[in-house]
């Protein structure tokens, strides 16, 4: 038999059918032994008393089973909609208290997850607004030069401008995607960060070799202090990435004939590499805002950028147990230490 199939008020019904024909042949069982008719009235009294204090029991215990399926229907109806917590029970011994402790554990869980939910969809929505405000001002500026391009006759030298500034808009595309993939991949956990042991001057390298052109263009000298043995437990191309990063921000807000210069210290616990500059320096008002995804000041939007770099470099650095800082002063240029752990 299944009793997980039986309804309760079934098996009160057996029970009860059970015991009285069981007390029914354990009378008539002792009447036949001793023929007294006393034992027959005695068994068949006992037998009706327990009928009927089991018919209050089943009452009971019925009324108290409908009054909390209710209650518990109610606590899931509440919880499912977030209006309200479960009761919690008064007696922590019985049955009823250890589901009531269980649905306010599970509400607990539902009401973090709900949170969760709530903050990935306004992450989320940021994300898309922000992305759009950045992808507006690319496209309006294409459509308007292929606009220009098909609507009336231009020179060669004026097609030739107009073709450099489409490419400028479509590299400033690129850049923006390719940021986006990286920070994305980042945080989905898409990419984990392996820390080996390798030269630290190796992965400087690789992010000085990214912006020696640029550095050129512009006359700023760079300069490099970084013991050419020290050996250091990080992953060395997510870690030359955001080095690059904050090299590439150096030169664009550098001027002509500046100075950057890359140090390395070694610490007890950590590894301090700073990159410093002769540049314009930022407010200590804006120094806390810089790391947030896609902000750029006001002064700078006329420079080639997306305002993503910087978180990328938090990013990368707070994933490897470390942490940056920033020392700056306007009209005195920059210095953004990256602190990475030793071991």
């Amino acid at each position: 038999m299944n009793l997980g199939r039986i309804s309760v008020k079934r098996i009160f019904l057996l029970s009860i059918g059970g015991m009285a024909v069981s007390m029914l042949v354990i009378c008539a069982v002792f009447f036949a032994v001793t023929g007294q008719m006393w034992i027959l009235a005695s068994g068949m009294l006992l037998m009706l008393c327990a009928l009927a204090w089991m018919f209050l029991l089943t009452v009971a215990f019925g009324k108290r089973l409908s009054i909390f399926t209710r209650e518990l229907c109610r606590a899931m109806d509440q919880m499912i909609s977030g209006s309200g917590e479960p009761v919690r029970a008064g007696d922590s011994e019985t049955l009823f208290a250890h589901i009531s402790y269980r649905l306010l554990r599970l509400y607990g869980i539902m009401q973090e997850n709900r949170k969760k939910v709530d903050e990935e969809r306004q992450e989320l929505q940021m994300l898309v607004s922000d992305v759009s405000h950045q992808v507006k001002t690319p496209v309006a500026n294409l459509k308007m030069v292929t606009d220009t391009l098909l609507s009336k006759p231009v020179t060669e030298e004026e097609q030739l401008e107009f073709l450099k500034g489409i490419r400028n808009q479509t590299d400033k595309l690129e850049f923006l995607f390719q940021a986006l993939v990286k920070t994305s991949r980042l945080e989905t956990g898409a990419i984990r960060l392996e820390k080996k042991d390798a030269l630290l001057i190796d992965t400087l390298a690789m992010a000085l070799s990214g912006i020696v052109y640029t550095a050129e263009k512009k006359n700023i000298s760079v300069t490099v202090d970084c013991p050419e043995d020290l050996i250091l437990s990080h992953d060395s191309k997510w870690t030359a990435e955001a080095v690059f990063n904050l090299l590439d921000n150096a030169v664009k807000y550098t001027p002509a004939g500046g100075a950057i210069r890359v140090s390395v210290e070694q610490w007890e616990m950590y590894v301090k590499l700073s990159v410093s500059d002769t540049g314009k320096g930022i407010p200590e008002s804006n120094q806390a805002a810089i790391f947030r995804r896609f902000y750029r000041e006001e002064e700078v939007h006329g420079q080639q950028g997306v305002g993503i770099g910087l978180y990328l470099t938090r990013e990368i650095v707070m994933r490897q147990g470390g942490y940056i800082k920033v020392v700056s002063e306007p009209g005195k240029g920059s210095e953004f230490s990256i602190m990475l752990l030793t071991r």
